[in-house]
């Protein structure tokens, strides 16, 4: 698994989103670095990560249980942003015993609709072979993705070689035929009695207040804060705030 290592002392794991990358979290990595040993982490499928045949929350589960075990890491906080959100919550549950605080941004343990098929859709269909530029690849992407925001989102995964053909860093074929495993609901009848704290944007519809039950009957301790004028991408709307909650809860525990 590809990664990157900011400063040092206790080790936090950092999991990006769908369609993500580690270099979405670099700017907030860096800053949390100055008090902690930071891994940011591809996952399966996503950014320099190796290409695998199946795209599941369990098997993104598995590899960060073989990354930690690799890096001889024993306790580590663990904060996951929307999909990867849901990798912390499920590790937790699986494996409590390795997890001393988890921090979970804009997502909640429940089933989601589909919510990605624009974006699906349009890495089907723009085909890079032939292009030159990054704006021409831009002009393809805008009929299927009229937001500027997203289509620079999704942009951030062009990888381009020495002959300077452009290609899409994550596994589209997987991703697309896997897409409902991510959505899927954390399975319930288990409890992580660490601390735990849930953060959204309160322009986000991804964590409702009818949320709380569920998070409570799997996370009792858990806290839920809200980060105003950010929306779901807290990290890269809000970066400041989302940092100092994230020192104050860990210092608080």
């Amino acid at each position: 698994m590809n990664y990157k290592v900011y400063g040092s002392g206790q080790p936090l794991l950092i999991l990006h989103g769908f369609l993500g990358s580690l270099d979405n979290w670099h700017t907030i990595a860096n800053e949390l670095g100055k008090y902690l040993k930071v891994y940011t982490i591809d996952l399966r499928n996503h950014g320099k990560s190796f290409h695998a045949p199946t795209h599941s929350i369990q098997d993104m589960v598995n590899d960060v249980y073989a990354f930690i075990q690799t890096h001889d890491l024993k306790m580590v906080q663990l904060m996951g942003h929307s999909m990867g959100g849901k990798v912390a919550m499920e590790f937790a549950l699986h494996y409590p015993t390795m997890v001393n605080q988890l921090i979970v941004v804009d997502i909640a343990p429940k089933l989601y609709k589909r919510g990605h098929d624009d974006v699906l859709r349009a890495l089907q269909e723009v085909q890079l072979e032939g292009m030159k530029s990054r704006k021409e690849v831009e002009s393809a992407l805008l009929p299927y993705l009229p937001d500027f925001g997203v289509r620079q989102f999704i942009m951030k995964n062009l990888d381009r070689n020495d002959a300077g053909n452009y290609s899409w860093k994550m596994n589209v074929p997987v991703l697309l035929r896997d897409y409902d495993q991510v959505v899927q609901a954390i399975a319930p009848n288990r409890q992580f009695l660490g601390d735990t704290l849930f953060i959204r944007g309160g322009n986000s519809i991804y964590i409702q207040d009818s949320d709380n039950q569920q998070m409570k009957e799997l996370f009792p301790r858990y806290t839920l804060e809200t980060i105003e004028n950010a929306g779901h991408w807290v990290h890269a709307d809000q970066p400041v705030l989302l940092m100092n909650l994230v020192l104050n809860f860990l210092k608080r525990h």
